[in-house]
């Protein structure tokens, strides 16, 4: 049995699980599903997942402080959990994965599964880090020039955001989390990505093996291929009226962030006088709207995309991988390095560009201005959208979780 551990805080990995159980249930593999609750749990139900809440249920409110304090977001001093928070969720997973007899656990962002497969003694296959793998460091690869390597030397000593995990680790006896990539990283470590757009080849990526103290042994990396959501939702009717409108369309889709950049970014997308469409998601922006300003919910982005001629996005993997899928170009307003590292990526290939969320305003009108008038950050896109065509991220992924569940079996019978 392989069990999914969605983090239903958040909608990037929410629907990232969702990708993997489909194409887990078309090659016939056995596999549940398990979560704490949180703001996008109803999409699972939606999908037609079953699924079952294990350790204290997240509530609307906890699930936003817990992307609050995240990695990348919060102070680097905490953990994201209280201990005995973390230490029920640890005891639920386990316990869980006992009684299902689960092979292999494969999460989204549920830090806490770091510690639950060590107790349970099951491998832990991990999504969440993207692009953001130590051959990315150990290259040099990290935009900002000098100020990027030296971060990537750094990066593996770092212990940000560990302290909470490693106390309940030393209480219930097994592995400690030794670094900020460690927390990244599982067992075995998906990369959705294309050889093509990360700038490493697949022979160099899947060879590297831990070295240091910053990482747990064992450590592997795999080239799964793009896995963005595909959201089981409609386009609302006056979402499709407002795209079949006339002129330039600019999408905004800001996640995880706070409101008052949004509110920011779409006054900067509307100065351009194109028609801005805004993916509202957790954010009451509604009196946003005018004649050129439409605000929805959550929308089924790949249905979106192709029919706008921009995306405004902060830069997470999942949103980058939907435009280029449809050849779409992005500007992004990243706020942290991951989200950095995915934009410099597309950008050094022509189809992205990027400013800083303290730059929103002129600068992003100026930009986006340009982009929209220049053919070649749309030759660029579907260059890209090409490489994604060619290559199944689910299925790739889902076979990858298989075949370490075959081995995981294997072994527990030898």
């Amino acid at each position: 049995m392989i069990c999914l551990l969605p983090s239903c805080a958040y909608l990037s990995e929410t629907s990232r699980m969702l990708e993997i159980h489909s194409a887990l249930s078309r090659l016939g593999v056995p596999v549940r599903v398990a979560t704490h609750g949180g703001t996008h749990e109803p999409l699972l139900a939606a999908a037609g997942v079953e699924y079952d809440v294990i350790g204290p249920p997240m509530d609307a409110e906890r699930s936003a402080r817990l992307v609050r304090e995240a990695i990348g977001a919060g102070p680097v001093g905490q953990s994201m959990y209280a201990d005995d928070e973390l230490l029920a969720y640890v005891r639920a997973e386990a316990a869980y994965f006992r009684e299902h007899d689960v092979r292999v656990a494969v999460t989204g962002f549920t830090l806490t599964a770091l510690l639950s497969t060590r107790l349970a003694g099951i491998p832990l296959v991990t999504e969440y880090a993207g692009s953001f793998v130590p051959p990315v460091f150990e290259r040099g690869l990290l935009p900002g020039g000098l100020r990027g390597r030296v971060a990537g030397a750094l990066l593996p000593r770092l212990r940000h955001y560990c302290s909470g995990f490693n106390r309940v680790a030393a209480e219930l006896g097994v592995e400690p989390v030794p670094s900020l990539p460690a927390l990244l990283l599982g067992d075995l470590t998906l990369v959705p990505e294309v050889p093509e757009v990360l700038g490493i080849s697949r022979a160099d990526l899947e060879a590297w093996r831990p070295r240091g103290r910053g990482y747990r042994a064992g450590t592997r990396l795999r080239y799964s291929g793009p896995l963005f959501a595909h959201l089981e939702v409609p386009v609302p009717d006056r979402a499709a009226e407002f795209l079949a409108g006339p002129g330039p369309v600019v999408y905004v889709a800001l996640t995880s962030t706070r409101a008052a950049l949004v509110r920011e970014t779409v006054a900067a997308a509307a100065a351009t006088g194109a028609r801005v469409l805004v993916a509202g998601t957790v954010h009451d922006v509604a009196d946003l709207e005018s004649d050129r300003v439409l605000v929805a919910g959550v929308l089924p982005s790949h249905e979106v995309m192709p029919q706008v001629d921009l995306a405004v996005v902060t830069g997470g993997q999942g949103s980058v991988q939907t435009a280029m899928a449809a050849g779409t170009p992005v500007l992004g307003v990243p706020l942290q390095l991951e989200q950095q590292l995915n934009l410099a990526l597309l950008s050094r290939l022509g189809a992205a560009r990027a400013v800083p969320p303290s730059r929103v305003g002129r600068r992003l009108t100026r930009l986006a201005d340009a982009m929209l008038t220049d053919d070649r950050y749309r030759g660029a896109a579907r260059d890209i959208k090409q490489l994604y065509d060619a290559v199944d991220g689910p299925t790739l992924a889902a076979e990858a979780i298989a075949e370490l569940a075959h081995e995981a079996q294997t072994t527990q019978e030898a």
